[in-house]
């Protein structure tokens, strides 16, 4: 419950916090030169990263833009990301593994060897290599330039990426529950496929589904991070996790608190949902823990 309250206040402040932040002047873009020491190539004035009452959180050193501001704002666009993949994984997975597991035959092959292929592929590599040219490609196909195209690369890549995991697992559990009296009884009653696939089979895979969305959501908010760490991700002056810790390396040293202040943001948001998914693990599959 504990976690599943930082996971709601992470949620609220990213829905509405750039708005608020915003009305009370603190804006994630504006440069702020009286908030660094030209003299001291652009570090932060005062201690701590320059932290006061105007800059809670202290500035970014170089530009002075708020850090809080951009915490916020970089919170909404990694949350958009991760969260609009592992819905896309989701259904993907589930729709794949649903099929593959209730037909058989050559449906069942096919898919798993399609999945097979999936995952021979290096994922960190192919992110790296195709980010430049496909993120071209979507701009041509009329996605707006910049991050717009950048962060639907980035929600595609982990979703193309991510479902034959959850496909797997949904898979087996199909072919468990195919050979229920209930399955059976809606055959024998001339139900039609989609009726038993999606009526009687899908309501009885939620639990393993529901576990394994609350643990790929933040595997992809930490990925995110790491590609963002690596120069894949949104452009300036936008920002994200990853970003604001690639940036930050540079000026540990002289300002520390440039990098642990987005640093334990990202673990907390991450730890919390892996307790959150552990718990909901325990408590729909009590068997589990004896």
């Amino acid at each position: 419950m504990i976690c599943l309250g930082i996971l709601v206040f992470y949620l609220a402040v990213a829905v509405i916090g750039p708005n608020v932040l915003g009305a009370l002047g603190w804006d994630p873009y504006q440069l702020n030169g009286d908030a660094v020491d030209s003299a001291r190539a652009g570090l932060p004035r005062g201690e701590f990263g320059g932290i006061s009452a105007a800059h809670p959180l202290g500035v970014e050193p170089g530009t002075g833009r708020d850090i809080m501001a951009q915490l916020v704002n970089g919170l909404r666009i990694s949350l958009i990301i991760a969260t609009t993949a592992t819905l896309l994984t989701v259904v993907i997975g589930t729709f794949v593994g649903i099929i593959a597991g209730y037909f058989g035959g050559w449906p069942d092959t096919f898919a798993g060897r399609f999945m097979d292929l999936v995952l021979a592929f290096p994922f960190l590599l192919v992110i790296l290599a195709l980010s430049n040219p496909l993120t071209q490609r979507l701009t041509e196909l009329g996605v707006p330039p910049g991050n717009e195209s950048r962060v639907l690369y980035l929600i595609l890549a982990f979703s193309v990426f991510g479902w034959p995991y959850l496909a797997r697992i949904v898979r087996g559990q199909v072919i468990s529950v195919r050979e229920r009296e209930f399955v059976e009884a809606a055959v024998a009653m001339g139900a039609s496929r989609r009726r038993i696939l999606f009526g009687e089979i899908l309501p009885n895979l939620w639990a393993p589904i529901l576990v394994y969305a609350t643990l790929t959501l933040p595997a992809y908010i930490s990925f995110e991070a790491a590609i963002s760490f690596l120069g894949v991700s949104v452009l300036p002056p936008d920002v994200t996790f990853g970003k604001m810790l690639g940036d930050s390396v540079k000026f540990f040293q002289q300002v520390p608190t440039y990098l642990l202040i987005p640093g334990t943001t990202l673990v907390v948001l991450v730890v919390a949902f892996n307790l959150l998914g552990d718990a909901l693990r325990d408590a729909l599959d009590p068997k589990a823990s004896r």
